[in-house]
C-alpha cells in the first residue's frame, strides 16, 4: 500500500474538521464525494423508485438485467447521491451491473422507520420493473450497511424475495454502541468517534429501542439471509461491528465473506481515486457481485 495516499487523505480530513451545524456537516460530507468527477462513459439518470429520489448509473457495458441497490453511509443525518455517486459508478463498473443508489429521508427530520421504508420502496421499485432478485445485489456503507440489513430482515417478514447477495463496507449495526474497538481504535479513526455516533443514534431513534433488530440488525435473526461481503478497515472503530456482524452471520449458517483491510479508515472506497486500497476493495466487492449474480455459489 501507498503510506503516503492514505496519509494525504488523512491530512485532509484533519484540514477539514467536522463542523456543529447539521447543514454544515452535509455539505462536508457532498464535498468529499465532489473532489471526484465521473469518468466520461457513465452516465446518469435521475428517477423517482417508489417515490423516493433515486439515481441509475451506468457504463456500456453494464447487464441492464443485473443491478446493485445502494445505500449511502453518513451516521443517517447526511449523506446523499452526490455524496457517493463516484463510489456507486465505480461498483458497477466492476460489477457489471447497472446502479440504483437512493436519497432515503434522513434524521433528524425523519428519524426511524423513515430510511428503511424508503429502502423498501426503492427495492420493491426493482421488483415492479421487472429485475428478478437473483439479480439483485443490496449494498450499503456505514449506516447504509446497516440499513441493507435491517431491509433483507424486513423483506423476510413480508414474505417478499431476498436480494442474491449483500455488499456491506463498514457496517454500523449496532446502535447500542457496545463495540470494543469504539473505544480501543478511537485515537486513529479520523472520521468517527464515540460521541459523535451516540449523536447520531439518538437522532435516528428518537425514542426508539436501540436494541431492535431493525435498528441494530446485529440483535436479529440472520438466519436465512444471502450471502455477503464485509469490508472493514483496521483503522476505524466501527471494526467491532464487522467481526460480531461475521461471526454472528456464519453461526446462522450464512455465507461470509470477512475482508480487513489493513490501516484503512472509515469508509475508505470514498477516496478510491487516490487510494489504491480503494480501488483494489471496490474490484473485490465487483468480483464478488458478479459471481454471485452469475449464479455460483450457494443460493
Amino acid at each position: 500500500m501507498s503510506i503516503a495516499e492514505l496519509d494525504r487523505i488523512r491530512a485532509r480530513l484533519a484540514a477539514r474538521p467536522r463542523p456543529a451545524d447539521l447543514a454544515a456537516r452535509r455539505a462536508r460530507l457532498d464535498g468529499l464525494g465532489a473532489d471526484y468527477a465521473l469518468p466520461p462513459d457513465v452516465t446518469v439518470e435521475p428517477v423517482s423508485a417508489g417515490g423516493v429520489p433515486a439515481e441509475w448509473t451506468g457504463t456500456r457495458a453494464a447487464d441492464p438485467a443485473r443491478v446493485i441497490l445502494f445505500l449511502h453511509g453518513g451516521g443517517y443525518m447526511a449523506g446523499s447521491l452526490a455524496s457517493h455517486r463516484h463510489v456507486v459508478a465505480q461498483a458497477g463498473r466492476e460489477a457489471g451491473a447497472r446502479t440504483l443508489a437512493l436519497a432515503y429521508r434522513l434524521a433528524p427530520e425523519h428519524p426511524f422507520p423513515a430510511a428503511l421504508e424508503d429502502a423498501l420502496a426503492g427495492y420493491r421499485f426493482l421488483l415492479d420493473r421487472g429485475i428478478a432478485p437473483e439479480r439483485i445485489a443490496l449494498a450499503g456503507e456505514s449506516a447504509g450497511g446497516g440499513l441493507a440489513l435491517a431491509t433483507v430482515l424486513s423483506l423476510r417478514a413480508a414474505g417478499l424475495p431476498p436480494p442474491r447477495c449483500l455488499w456491506l463496507s463498514s457496517p454500523w449495526v449496532d446502535l447500542t454502541l457496545s463495540g470494543a474497538t469504539l473505544d480501543s481504535k478511537a485515537a486513529i479513526d479520523p472520521l468517527l468517534g464515540r460521541a459523535y455516533l451516540a449523536e447520531l443514534a439518538d437522532a435516528y431513534l428518537a425514542g426508539a429501542d436501540p436494541r431492535a433488530a431493525l435498528v441494530s440488525p446485529l440483535a436479529g435473526d440472520l438466519a436465512g439471509l444471502p450471502p455477503m461481503l464485509i469490508q472493514v478497515g483496521s483503522a476505524e472503530i466501527l471494526l467491532d461491528d464487522a467481526l460480531r456482524l461475521a461471526g454472528a452471520a456464519g453461526a446462522a449458517d450464512v455465507p461470509v465473506n470477512l475482508r480487513i483491510w489493513p490501516h484503512m479508515i472509515h469508509a475508505w472506497h470514498l477516496f478510491h481515486p487516490e487510494l489504491e486500497e480503494g480501488r483494489a476493495a471496490l474490484a473485490e466487492a465487483g468480483a464478488f457481485i458478479r459471481s454471485r449474480l452469475d449464479g455460483a455459489g450457494p443460493p
